[in-house]
Formats: structure tokens, sequence, C-alpha cells
């Protein structure tokens, strides 16, 4: 780091986890609730006056920084870095934080978390405030032409979901009274994969591997999210993710079980792993109308109902239980109107998503050269 000074993370600020608010205690408005993802809702109270580095503490996103907004309320899921010292910029130490990565801090495999007392050892520089303000500024307007970008993105989505309410209505109320099946009667058939011991990586393009359960879990399918199999694994080509396909979790928290996602196109050699369904309709049903119906807000409910299991143990729907549920059927050829809209908007986000690609290699660019004083000293 050359001629700027390196100082203990804990000498400057106090990390804190603060106490933990229940799910179902959150509220639709007040003060915003900052947890392991950013934002998770309201609550009455805060704990906190003015911005403050928050570090997400436990879980698959551990290591990621945040800045939460003055007056709000941060969750035990995330170290506040309380007390931050005026020889620190906060926006200078959080772009720092993340150039820096949290790697060799990070323990636990099945729970990754950080602790106090191996987040307080970090060092970090301490250049001059004039410096860090300046360095603070750069990255902040690259990382908002991020922001940006991915906001489109997500206007993108809006898009289709306002569209399929258009075309169809509520699936639940049924306004246009549209002819309802049982899923039985749309689906050829339910096929689900294997989950073998992999490593602990993703597969390269040339490599073999079986998806994670996250490739779905969002709603939109993400072929990134696999772990690649041991050498001594026999690869099964006859549940290898295909080009629209579409797959369903049948096993996760009760906010997403039963979320879908549809494969507009797949890295090769992925396997469909046990906790995911593939759904193989009949010709009566488009793919992408049955994914965008599943995802529905308003039909959310129905899918989640359907999920069982014991306490202390995440939902599960079953293919039996799934078969049973009632699908609003329109006529095909509106589905297919539909899926040609979906299909454009999709072609729309490839663009865009290019582009983010192309400015978070820009940021990730600055930001080594500003911690590497190739841009201020």
């Amino acid at each position: 780091m050359g001629k700027w000074k390196m100082v203990r993370l804990g000498k400057i600020c106090k990390p804190k986890q603060w106490k933990t608010i229940a799910a179902t205690d959150l509220d639709e408005s007040g003060y915003p609730v900052y947890g392991a993802n950013g934002k998770i809702g309201f609550y009455h109270k805060y704990t906190h006056e003015h911005e403050t580095v928050l570090v997400t503490c436990r879980g698959a996103t551990c290591g990621t920084v945040n800045v939460c907004e003055p007056y709000s309320y941060v969750n035990g899921n995330a170290m506040a870095l309380d007390n931050l010292s005026a020889v620190s910029h906060i926006g200078f130490l959080a772009d720092y934080l993340r150039h820096r990565g949290f790697d060799d801090v990070i323990t636990g495999s099945a729970q990754p978390q950080i602790i106090r007392s191996n987040i307080e050892k970090i060092l970090v520089p301490l250049p001059p405030l004039e410096v860090q303000r300046q360095i603070a500024d750069v990255l902040d307007r690259a990382s908002a032409l991020i922001e940006k970008r991915k906001a489109q993105i997500d206007k993108l989505d809006l898009m289709v979901k306002s569209q399929f309410i258009d075309m169809f209505g509520d699936p639940v109320a049924n306004p246009k009274e549209w002819k309802v099946r049982r899923l039985r009667e749309c689906l050829e058939r339910i096929e689900n994969g294997t989950s073998p011991k992999c490593e602990a990586f993703p597969a390269s393009p040339e490599q073999q591997g079986v998806l994670k359960l996250s490739a779905v879990t969002y709603g939109y399918y993400q072929s990134q999210e696999n772990k690649q199999l041991l050498p001594d694994t026999v690869f099964d080509s006859r549940i290898e993710v295909k080009d629209n396909d579409l797959l369903m979790t049948r096993k996760n928290t009760y906010g997403l079980v039963g979320m879908s996602a549809y494969v507009f196109s797949t890295q090769s050699g992925l396997m469909l792993p046990d906790l995911v369904f593939r759904l193989i309709p009949k010709e009566i049903i488009h793919r992408i109308y049955l994914w965008q119906l599943i995802n529905c807000d308003l039909f959310r409910e129905s899918i989640k109902r359907l999920a069982g299991g014991t306490a202390g143990s995440m939902p599960n729907i079953s293919k039996e239980r799934l078969k049973t549920l009632d699908i609003p059927l329109p006529p095909f050829t509106l589905q297919n109107e539909f899926a040609a809209f979906v299909q454009r908007v999709e072609a729309q986000k490839i663009q865009l998503k290019k582009s983010l690609e192309l400015l978070e290699l820009n940021y990730k660019s600055l930001s080594q050269k500003c911690f590497k004083m190739e841009v201020f000293k």
C-alpha cells in the first residue's frame, strides 16, 4: 500500500451486531431495516441515526458491504462498524472493504460467518482525508452507473410482470374466466435430478457440474450457480439442463419454495440437482407462460400452500401435491403472444447485461488503481 499508513479496523471503529428482528415483526412502513442482503423491510425503531458501514456476517452473502441510510435499524445478520473515527471517510472505508474482500476472515463452511475479533484485526489504509474523499467520489460515480444499469434491467422485469396481468388478469380471481385445469393435465411429466458430492467451486465451460439451488431460487436462471463434479463422478446426460427447460425449486425457505426459472440459454454439462424439478409441459401450455404464472406475486400463496415438512426442516413440495395445483389456461395463441413479448424483452436484457458487465469491470479496474496509489497518492 506504499506510503499510506495502515491501521487495524478495530482502532477506527467498533464492530457490533445488533438485536435481530424476526421477519414476522417487520412493519409495512417506518425506518428501513438492513440485513444480510441490504434493505429487508421496515420497523418502528432505529438503531443508527447516521450512515454506517455494514458487513454481512452470516450466510451465503457473508462479506457483502453496504452503507445504511440515516435513521435505520441494523439487523443481527450485519456487522455495523459503529463509532467511525473522524480520520476515516465512510465512503472510502466501504469501497476499500469491497475491494479487499473477507476471504481470510470468514469461518465456517455450512454456515459462513465473520466474528468481531477477526474483523477487528483487518488492516485498512489511512491516506489523508482529502485523498479518501477523492477516491470515494471517483468510485461512487462508477458505482452509480452500475446501479443505473441494474435499475434498467429491473424495470424490464417489472414490465413483463405488468404485461402478464394486463393479458391474463389476476390468476387467482381469474376475472377473464379462463378454463382451469389441474397441473397434472398440463404436464407430460415432472423430473428431478441428483446431488452428488462436488467440489466447492463452479465448473468451467469445459467441465461438468451440478446446479445449486440458487441457480433457480430467485426466479431467473443463473447457470454460474453450480458446483464442479468430482473427477470420479459419472455425468448423467438424462438430467442435463438444456435450453428452454422450465425449472422449479421443490425445497427452500417458505418464502422461496416453488420458485421457477426458464432457461433461455445455458452452459453445457450441468446436471439437474435433487432439489429442483424440471417441468415437461404438454402442448396446451407454454413454458414461458407457466414460468411467469408460478412466479406471479398474486399466485405465490397458492404455490406455498403446497409445501409440507416437519418443524425445523425446510418446506418441501412433492410431485403429487404439485400436480394438484389449479392452473388458469388461456388460449394457447394468447400464451404464445405473451411468450414472444417476453423473448423480445429478454433480448433487451441481454444487451443491458453485457453493458453492466463492462461497467463492473471498469469499477474493478478503477478500484485496483485507486488502492494501488496509481490515481491518488
